[in-house]
Order: structure tokens, then C-alpha cells, then sequence
């Protein structure tokens, strides 16, 4: 009997880029770090001190590579943008200032006017309306077991995209703030809420950022929600490692404190985690892989959730290649979420069309628990929905209609495609209320949802 087998050929090289990741001092090529040695790069707090947090701060710092052009679209862009701006150092080292206007690195963080697009007519400040799910200040509580809990507004650096740009760092020319919860006498209140509710199990600590909570409160808050009998599962929600990951390294402090509450909760049966936002392979470094090590090997657990941007990461390629960069630090990605619906960064966003064409051929690529879920946080408060899971998609117009019978029965919720993406016809048609009612109508006509209660952005 003639034994036949079916040998794969070679992977060719390309297959593996998502291990070279970028080496050496490279912070260097900006001629502001050009004297800056190791240890002082991987210092956090020369990182957080020496954050740029506005034009003329970004000037100094890239006076010799930036184009008067360049700074003039920056300094404009800044002026109109709803989030305030601080970039860090180390994200500023990754730009290709070679290009900066195309970089996926600067788009996330550094506003351009030449860039800037009419917001989408249907756009609220608050898309998700978490406001609208606060019984008490700082404390979101949307599905039936698990509340987000806001503890602070502050973070190492200010995302163009934050969905909380209503709430989240100083005020800006264009947005007051809301306030969260920021002092541990604020947090009582949240504790209490949570502990006189038994159905909540699963407690995510946002804000902001958990990077920026001393290491007394990572210790405060995470020990008095393992305190309550019925909490289960909390998860710490940072950007930190994407944009600082020296701090894992050399903020021994905050490390033993997060360190300290996962091994409480392993002692006493319940889950602690963190939860990071890597959006571009571009982020993920030498010092990255250090300190993403250093959290596997004391055991905490680590999940990524990136947000779907254009000229970011929005083709299958990048995604891909983002995708197995994480998995290949021990990173699982967990989710990539639609671009919400955010005020002063509509040319970020792209087309659920293109979410469910990445997604497709993202899986498969690795192992199911290192693939992303691709999801749409429903605007108007219906919470994460699979992107594909739409009630009816109106390609020609960009109006997808979703439903979230567990988390609100009997209401329909709409996610817009960015306009700039339809057909000339069908940005003509935008242009007109009345045409907007109408097409709306028929979406949620199509998809089904009858008289039932609509929920706009």
C-alpha cells in the first residue's frame, strides 16, 4: 500500500513580520530624544513629564523634522478638537515623521485640520448615552451583571477617538466636561451601589485610565470589589502598555499593586485581568515585548481591545499582522470594536462593510481564542453587538440597525456609516432632513423592528 502525504510547502517569510518588531534606541531618530539614553527613555516618570500636551510643546519637540506646513495643519487641528492632547514620548518616537500626515500612530493621537471632516448629521456627544445608564456618579450600568466603573478622568495620553471625549481630561475651546467619580470618598458611593446589588458580577475599572491610578488606589479599589460577596470578575482597563510600557517596567510600585490584587482574587476564587488597547502593529516594540513578559510571567492575565480606524488599522493585512503581534506577547485579542460615533474625528471612522470584510479574513489566521471579536457598541446605549449581527444593512445609504433584546428589549439602534464613504447620491440625500427621516424609516422598516421604540445616537 502506497502511503501517500500531504505536506504543506515552506511558510514564505512574510508570514512571519509580526516578529520583527522594531529594536534598538529608536526614540533617538527625534531630534528632542537624540541625547536621551535607555535608562532615562524607560524612565515613566520622565515619560509622563515630558508629554506633549499641545502644538507648541509638539514644535519643540520635532522642530528639526516637522514642516512649517505641518505644524500650522497641527496647530489648527488642536484648536478644534473636542479631546485635549497629551502624547507621550514614546508614542511620539514611533511616527514616521518621514510622513507624518499618513502615520497610523500620529492619526490616533495628533489632529490635522487638513484632515477634518463635517460630523456625521446624526451624532451626539454622548453616543452611547452612558450617561443615561448612571445611577450614581462614575459608575455605568448597562448589562444586567456587570457595571463599568469610571474612578477617574485622566490618562497617559488623550486618544482624537475616546468615546468618553464628553467627560475625559481637561476641557477643551469646544467641550465642557462632565465629572466622574475622582476621589475615594466619590467611590463610596459606587461601592455601595455595586454592593446592594447582588445580579452584578463582573466590574470594569476604566475612567480614564487605570495607568494613571497611584498604586494605593489599584490596591483600594481592587480589594474593595473582591470584598463584595457576589463580585466575580474585574478587569483593569489601560492603554498604558501601547503607549508607555516602560512604566510596567520601571513603576515597580504599580506593578506590585496590580500584582497583589490578581493574586488576592486567585486566592479567593475570583478573576482579575487587564484589559489593553493596542490599535496599530506599529505600537508594539522591544520594550513592549520586556513588559508584557514581565506581566505574563507573574501570572496576570492580559486581554487587548482595539478600536477599527482608518488609516490605522482597517485593512486586512494590518489587522492580521496586529492581530498576531498580540498573540505573540501573550496578549489575547479580545475585541475590535466599530469607531464610535465620536464628535471632531469623522475621517477616522470606517464602514460596518469594512468591519465584517476583516473580520472574514482575520479567522482563521490563528487560534480562535487569539481572534477578535469584531463588535458594534450600539449607539444609544445598546451595547456590544457582533458587527455581522445587524438586523437589516442599508449598504447604499450606511445605516445599520441593531437589536439588544437582552440588555433593551423592544428597541431598535442605529450605526452610521461615515458619509464621506457612500456613493455621490447617497451624500446628496444626507444632506436633506427630511430625506434622513425617510431613509432611516426604511431601514428599520426592512429590518423588522416594526413600532418598536427607536434609539438614535
Amino acid at each position: 500500500m502506497i502511503e501517500t502525504r500531504h505536506i504543506k510547502p515552506p511558510a514564505p517569510p512574510e508570514q512571519f513580520e509580526y516578529k520583527n518588531v522594531k529594536q534598538g534606541e529608536f526614540w533617538r531618530n527625534v531630534p528632542a530624544y537624540k541625547d536621551v539614553d535607555e535608562a532615562t527613555f524607560l524612565d515613566h516618570l520622565w515619560q509622563q513629564k515630558n508629554a506633549v500636551k499641545s502644538a507648541g510643546e509638539l514644535l519643540a519637540t520635532i522642530k528639526e523634522v516637522c514642516s512649517p506646513e505641518f505644524y500650522a495643519d497641527a496647530e489648527a487641528g488642536f484648536a478644534r478638537a473636542p479631546m485635549a492632547v497629551r502624547v507621550s514620548p514614546y508614542a511620539i518616537s514611533l511616527i514616521d515623521w518621514n510622513d507624518p500626515a499618513d502615520d497610523p500612530i500620529r492619526r490616533q493621537f495628533v489632529p490635522l485640520a487638513s484632515s477634518w471632516l463635517p460630523d456625521h448629521p446624526r451624532l451626539t456627544l454622548d453616543s452611547l448615552h452612558e450617561q443615561d445608564d448612571s445611577p450614581v456618579p462614575g459608575l455605568v450600568h448597562r448589562y444586567v451583571d456587570k457595571a463599568l466603573f469610571l474612578p477617574l478622568n485622566t490618562c497617559p495620553v488623550y486618544c482624537r477617538f475616546c468615546t468618553r471625549s464628553y467627560a475625559i481630561g481637561p476641557d477643551t475651546e469646544n467641550v465642557d466636561k462632565v465629572g466622574l467619580a475622582k476621589t475615594p470618598k466619590q467611590w463610596e458611593e459606587a461601592f455601595k451601589y455595586i454592593s446592594e446589588r447582588p445580579e452584578l458580577e463582573d466590574i470594569v475599572i476604566s475612567g480614564g485610565d487605570t495607568y494613571q491610578l497611584p498604586p494605593k488606589n489599584i490596591e483600594l479599589i481592587g480589594n474593595a470589589l473582591l470584598d463584595i460577596p457576589h463580585v466575580r470578575r474585574l478587569r483593569f482597563a489601560t492603554k498604558g502598555p501601547a503607549v508607555m510600557p516602560m512604566k510596567i517596567i520601571t513603576h515597580k510600585e504599580w506593578l506590585d499593586a496590580i500584582t497583589s490584587v490578581v493574586d488576592r482574587g486567585r486566592k479567593v476564587g475570583k478573576e482579575v485581568v487587564l484589559h489593553t488597547h493596542f490599535n496599530a502593529p506599529e505600537e508594539v516594540t522591544w520594550i513592549t515585548e520586556k513588559a508584557m513578559a514581565m506581566l505574563f510571567e507573574r501570572g496576570i492575565f492580559t486581554r487587548n481591545q482595539s478600536v477599527l480606524i482608518r488609516g490605522v488599522n482597517d485593512t486586512r493585512e494590518r489587522m492580521q499582522l496586529l492581530v498576531k503581534r498580540l498573540g505573540n506577547m501573550n496578549v489575547h485579542a479580545y475585541y475590535v470594536y466599530m469607531h464610535d460615533m465620536v464628535k471632531g474625528v469623522e475621517e477616522l471612522r470606517t464602514t460596518i462593510r469594512t468591519a465584517t470584510d476583516i473580520e472574514k479574513f482575520v479567522r482563521g489566521s490563528t487560534a480562535g481564542f487569539n481572534t477578535p471579536t469584531f463588535v458594534c457598541d450600539a449607539p444609544g446605549g445598546g451595547g456590544k453587538r457582533d458587527v455581522h449581527s445587524y438586523e437589516y444593512y442599508d449598504r447604499e445609504n450606511g445605516i445599520a440597525v441593531y437589536a439588544a433584546p437582552s440588555v433593551k428589549p423592544g428597541k431598535a439602534f442605529l450605526y452610521f456609516d461615515p458619509i464621506d464613504k457612500l456613493s455621490p447620491n447617497a451624500q446628496a440625500r444626507w444632506i436633506v432632513p427630511e430625506m434622513q427621516d425617510q431613509m432611516i424609516a426604511e431601514a428599520v422598516r426592512h429590518a423588522g423592528v416594526g413600532n418598536e421604540e427607536l434609539v438614535l445616537a
